[in-house]
């Protein structure tokens, strides 16, 4: 479940989403892998949730090692999502 305060970082692949949660856990950062809710479109299935106050140290630390995720989102209520991030070009124009 992603409450509020929380982010969803989702990747293209299972190899770089299990990748990238190893490297924020290995900085110890409170992190999460968790199956992607069915509202986002994940081609892994798989997603990393973590809260908004580390956001910026999840990103520096996939940035760092050139894997960031296809897009960040949070809830914005029951199960719908906007998307915050993503690797086209940073913040998203709605």
């Amino acid at each position: 479940m992603v409450r509020d305060g929380q982010l969803l970082a989702v990747f293209n692949s299972a190899h770089r989403v299990m990748k990238a949660e190893s490297i924020l856990k290995s900085r110890s950062l409170p992190v999460l892998l968790i199956p992607a809710p069915r509202a986002l479109s994940a081609d892994c299935g798989l997603a990393i949730r973590y809260n908004e106050d580390v956001g910026d140290d999840v990103m520096k630390a996939l940035s760092e090692e050139k894997l960031l995720p296809a897009f960040i989102c949070r809830r914005i209520t029951g199960n719908k999502y906007e998307t915050i991030w993503n690797e086209d070009g940073g913040t998203p124009s709605n």
